[in-house]
């Protein structure tokens, strides 16, 4: 039982990920802030740049002689993959690495939703193991399952801590500290999601020994 809640919570987890920004705009995988000051009126411009799974969302602030006035959000449609307009390529100076950012992220986030469905498919059979105890094959099954999904769960984050870790590197670098690259929740969810499934294929381990191990007869 424990092992089937600790599945549940882990797709539950990586389902919220999997529909991060710009879907759900509150979860979001890493975020870029860049702010731009000019001495002239004391004026500056900040742009916060929040990306997800299935793409990004832009704001920025512009600051007048201390008046600032905020523009709406602006996301993108979902899809797989970042394509940078000219005006955020600008913004954050990515006009040279669009390419090369787009196909790299976008074999890395296709992970995402792979590592939420494999998590599904090992809830269904952690649950019918609950429904049929005597039956070995469906605890094997999900052991096998929740352990697959467990080790794409660790790789998933794994990903998203060494990318958002090499990208706050290179452009810190570029842009002279101009610009800020910061961890997002979804990661610290996906770090959640592995942890339970680890956990959970220790259960159903613990499990599968405990109910086939075979009882001594009891002597007279």
């Amino acid at each position: 039982m424990i092992g089937a809640l600790l599945v549940f919570a882990a797709f539950l987890l990586l389902l919220l990920v999997s529909l991060s920004t710009p879907i759900a705009k509150s979860i979001d995988l890493f975020s870029l802030h860049a702010t731009v000051a000019s001495s002239v009126l004391g004026s500056g411009i900040r742009a916060v740049a929040t990306f997800g799974v299935w793409g990004y969302c832009t704001s920025t602030t512009e600051s007048v002689v201390g008046v600032q006035r905020t523009s709406g959000r602006k996301c993108t449609k979902p899809h797989l993959g970042y394509d940078f307009s000219n005006d955020v390529a600008s913004i954050f100076d990515l006009e040279n690495d669009q390419s090369a950012i787009n196909h790299a992220i976008t074999a890395a986030l296709v992970l995402h939703p792979i590592a939420c469905a494999l998590a599904f498919l090992a809830l269904l059979f952690a649950l019918a193991r609950l429904r049929s105890p005597a039956h070995r094959l469906l605890h094997v099954a999900a052991l096998v399952l929740v352990v697959l999904a467990a080790l794409l769960a660790t790789v998933v984050f794994l990903i998203d801590v060494i990318f958002v870790a090499l990208a706050r590197s290179k452009l810190k670098t570029v842009s002279h500290g101009d610009l800020i690259v910061s961890y997002g929740n979804a990661v610290w969810m996906a770090l959640g999601a592995a942890i339970a499934l680890w956990v959970a294929s220790v259960a159903i381990c613990a499990g599968l020994c405990g109910c086939h191990r075979p009882r001594k007869s009891a002597r007279y």
